[in-house]
């Protein structure tokens, strides 16, 4: 989406290549011309992941021409995955200046998607489709979107008419391989990925889907290939970071352990990613000092009593994904996935990442009133996945920096918080490859020192919430499934079913890393997974310090 301009983009801007960035402009040209030949610049600055300066030449073209709507679109394309809210605002003014566009429908649709708001991304989605019905980008949204939606069954013949279309378009090929292993169907999605290799199609996708559909008791022939594409010179860095965690995986599958580690730290190095850990240890230190007991019950009777939100919380990798399906495998419980909804509000009212004296401003404007009205809002959006349900689970791991506002907005929500071995967790975390807002997962060192702060907030959370937050051991669930899965289904206050216990028979599709361990029975194998690494890895150890043994 980021880097993919409308076929429209002709109807704004004469053909040609794009002109080199800072050209200066002609004094002879007209406002239109002007624009346009900006635009181009902003292109391809953008290309070249040079966001500031062509939100710049957007910002300059809309203070002469408001409501251009392609620089509105390009503006929209730029805040995409960083500015999600901004980028709403900029698609929505796009399309009500050109409203028979469909690729800034197809554009707004993915901000709404990036914020967990599927019915109206549907909405924009299927009328891009009304616009142009074979158009590609659409069709593969859709399909994510239903996915995603929970509601696999209707993403796959939108893939196959995507197919019929183009069948080496990379989001069809790709697309499809994704869909099919979302609802367990492995075998076929390999097919697909190993086809788009053949074809030469998002080749360092394709391995690291691959790679992902099964696990390797003997050395594949991919590997070999995996390690050939690794010494094109005409790699760049998002592939070799996709390859080298490909080949890290498969390496692991096979115990060749200090392998698969070198290839899994040339992959973290490859992303080019940093975390401020100073700055994110101020925003808990920010946290605690404002949502004090005091505070709290000061708000007693804010927001609603409704028992349905379940918020299961944790580090990524500790086993949320296992604890919805084996909540959502109750027939009154509906597993939502990962849904940004929380965090829009704590964002609206401004729970950003500041100081104590910010936060305390943000949470003095949380009126009773607002507080109800807040609630009511996101019980609704909870209801339009699932209307009957007794309990809606959300699953999103980084919640745990919200309890707080969960307390305030949901005084009788559950909060299930998962954990997991400190070292199995963040070597699990460090093998895998995570989007932009998980830059902590890519050094050693900073990885144990923000696991580090996670534990001392949710310490935290449990002085102030006594009581509230049942805390699901992955060993404990593992060795005893049944018994942690009775203690866990009572807290939610629901009656004991057995399908609980057969979770990965549920038909329904899972997205995230885990989607491969949710489909087998429970296993051991990850318990003290990190004794394979020990000498690879003491950098985080020494960064975990006393948690080590906790």
């Amino acid at each position: 989406m980021n880097n993919r301009l409308p076929p429209a983009w002709s109807k704004h801007l004469k053909p040609g290549p794009a002109p080199k960035p800072n050209l200066p402009m002609a004094n002879s040209l007209s406002r239109g011309q002007a624009d346009e030949a900006l635009l181009k610049q902003a292109y391809a600055l953008q290309q070249a992941k040079r966001l500031n300066e062509a939100q710049d030449l957007c910002l300059r073209v809309l203070s002469r021409t408001p409501n251009h709507p392609l620089a509105l679109y390009i503006l929209g394309t730029i805040c995409l995955g960083y500015e999600d809210e901004a980028a709403l605002r900029y698609f929505a003014r796009a399309v009500s200046e050109e409203d028979k566009n469909p690729y800034y429908h197809l554009g707004l649709a993915s901000a709404y998607v990036k914020v967990s708001e599927y019915s109206p991304a549907i909405k924009h989605m299927q009328y891009a489709l009304e616009l142009q019905p074979d158009l590609i980008e659409a069709l593969c949204a859709l399909a994510d979107a239903y996915i995603d939606f929970d509601k696999p069954e209707m993403a796959l013949p939108l893939y196959e008419k995507a197919l019929k279309i183009n069948r080496d378009h990379p989001k069809v090929r790709i697309g499809l391989a994704r869909a099919l292993t979302s609802v367990g169907r492995m075998d076929e999605a390999a097919g697909y990925l190993h086809e788009a290799i053949e074809r030469r199609i998002a080749v360092p996708t394709a391995y690291n889907d691959l790679v992902q559909t099964q696990k390797f008791t003997e050395e594949p022939k991919e590997l070999k290939s995996i390690l050939d594409e690794l010494g094109n010179p005409k790699l760049d860095t998002d592939g070799a970071e996709k390859l080298h965690l490909a080949a890290g995986k498969v390496l692991n599958d096979l115990k060749r352990y200090k392998d698969a580690f070198e290839h899994f730290n040339k992959s973290k190095k490859a992303s080019g990613r940093h975390f401020d850990i100073g700055r994110y240890r101020l925003w808990v230190d920010s946290l605690i000092e404002t949502f004090t007991p005091e505070m709290l019950s000061a708000r007693t009777g804010f927001g609603n009593p409704s028992e349905v939100p379940v918020f299961v919380v944790g580090m990524p990798r500790s086993g949320t994904t296992l604890t919805e399906q084996i909540c959502a495998s109750h027939p009154e419980i509906h597993g939502a996935g990962e849904l940004m909804k929380l965090r829009r509000v704590a964002n609206a009212i401004g729970l950003r990442k500041s100081s104590a004296r910010n936060l305390n401003r943000a949470i003095a404007s949380i009126t009773k009133d607002l507080s109800g009205t807040l609630a009511e809002e996101h019980l609704a959006y909870l209801s339009e996945r699932a209307p009957t349900a007794s309990r809606i689970v959300d699953k999103m791991p980084h919640n745990f920096e919200l309890i707080g506002l969960i307390g305030l907005l949901f005084p009788n929500a559950r909060i299930v918080h998962c954990r997991r071995d400190a070292i199995d967790n963040c070597v699990s975390c460090f093998v895998l490859r995570f989007g932009e807002g998980h830059s902590y997962n890519t050094d050693l060192r900073t990885l144990g020192l923000y696991y580090r702060e996670y534990d001392r907030l949710m310490q935290h959370w449990n002085k102030v919430f006594p009581n509230l937050i049942f805390e699901n051991s992955y060993e404990t669930l593992v060795e005893d499934q049944e018994a942690q899965s009775r203690r866990l289904i009572d807290y939610l206050g629901l009656p004991w079913d057995d399908a609980c216990l057969r979770f990965f028979d549920r038909d329904s599709s899972v997205n995230t890393p885990s989607r491969w361990q949710v489909r087998q029975p429970i296993y051991k194998s990850s318990v003290k997974r990190w004794k394979n690494y020990e000498s690879e890895i003491q950098p985080l150890i020494e960064a975990l310090g006393d948690l080590v043994d906790a």
